[in-house]
């Protein structure tokens, strides 16, 4: 990253937004319920999306070339979309437990 005040703070808030999602995934695993699964998910979403917002802000700033993060955002997102995948298949899960009791 480039030295200046932005590239310092928007790397910070990488290192910790972009090594959070692997603590909330094993966090989920070890969900008490799967409501507590599903809480825990939700909160991996939150910090790999933050992660993506913080690549794309690099790219469209050009604080780095884009070819050196646009393997890191396209991986990202698909990871996000994965996430996304698994909180809405928890959810419906939870949905027809809940109209079945």
């Amino acid at each position: 990253m480039p030295s200046s005040i932005s590239s310092t703070a928007i790397a910070k808030q990488i290192v910790r937004s972009g090594t959070s999602p692997i603590a909330n995934y094993r966090a989920a695993c070890l969900g008490k319920s799967k409501k507590d699964f599903l809480n825990k998910l939700k909160m991996f979403e939150e910090e790999l999306d933050e992660t993506v917002l913080w690549l794309e802000l690099i790219m469209e700033c050009e604080m780095l070339p884009r070819k050196r993060v646009s393997a890191l955002h396209d991986e990202s997102q698909e990871l996000l979309k994965i996430i996304i995948s698994s909180i809405l298949t928890v959810q419906d899960s939870l949905n027809n437990k809940d109209s079945n009791a």
